[in-house]
């Protein structure tokens, strides 16, 4: 396994690997479900490249970026394992230079759910994995069901930008409890653990409405919304069902849908999610 922190090392590496490379972009403190993505471009791909990078600029000013958990050692160890070829490790500094003035923005899409409660965020995170995807230039890029808003807004820069690479989903990895895994999942105590397991109970929730037949939109909402406020420990921003392709809110669930939620457990904010098709 080689490591490259600068730009230039990982272009020089990248240009090594002249068949198909699959990558996979993380944060970093690695959990089941970044493994499974490995895992999965393992198995697709001549040259499997994972990033660790904790990006500053899809973080709010109020939001946990010194706090985000790291662990670069245990997460290496966990790649080595899973034979991973390459591991792009930049600084800050190398990624956004001084000078650095240039956005990516995807419009729309971002203006809904976590774009609402998170100005700023997806500007971030489309602009770093812009950059991440000129800097690897990979066949195939792999993300997880569980950030469905980001998913969306990667597609759509992709086929706007006519960027030459596949983006591929994989589902979601729970817990035993059906929790999501997540690496701010660290952030919960034994109590709010506990609770957190309220998301995935909502969701649910909803395919078994859904299932028996139930197409009103707003009563699944209200029987969602009245199932997590009797969580103590859990304070809800949304919940909605929504447009797969738009994330437009649904009055009747006719056709595909995104349900999705974002609640707070103590301190710590949450978000998952489930297809409706």
């Amino acid at each position: 396994m080689q490591i490259a922190k600068t730009i230039a090392e990982m272009k020089a590496l990248r240009m090594k690997s002249p068949d198909s490379v699959g990558f996979v972009p993380t944060m970093g403190y690695l959990h089941q479900g970044h493994l499974a993505l490995v895992k999965q471009a393992r198995g697709e791909n001549s040259t499997v490249v994972v990033s660790i990078f904790v990006n500053p600029t899809q973080f709010g000013p109020t939001e946990d970026f010194k706090a985000y958990p790291r662990d670069t050692e245990r997460d290496l160890a966990m790649l080595k394992k899973e034979k991973t070829d390459i591991v792009f490790m930049p600084s800050a500094e190398e990624m956004y230079p001084g000078k650095f003035n240039s956005w990516v923005e995807v419009e729309k899409v971002t203006d809904r759910l976590e774009g609402s409660y998170r100005p700023g965020h997806f500007k971030g995170v489309a602009t770093v994995v812009a950059k991440l995807f000129n800097i690897v230039e990979p066949t195939r890029a792999y993300f997880g069901q569980k950030d469905a808003q980001q998913v969306l807004v990667i597609k759509k820069m992709v086929a706007d930008l006519n960027m030459n690479l596949e983006v591929i989903v994989a589902p979601t990895v729970r817990e035993r409890d059906g929790l999501a895994m997540s690496s701010r999942n660290v952030y919960l105590n034994p109590q709010e653990r506990q609770a957190a397991t309220i998301l995935f109970k909502a969701l649910t929730l909803a395919q078994n409405l859904w299932g028996k037949g139930e197409k009103n939109a707003e009563a699944v909402r209200q029987q969602m919304t009245s199932l997590i406020s009797g969580e103590p420990l859990a304070k809800i921003e949304y919940v909605s069902i929504a447009a797969t392709e738009t994330l437009e809110e649904l009055s009747k669930i006719n056709g595909p849908a995104l349900v999705s939620l974002a609640v707070r457990i103590g301190k710590t904010r949450l978000i998952d999610n489930i297809i409706l098709a």
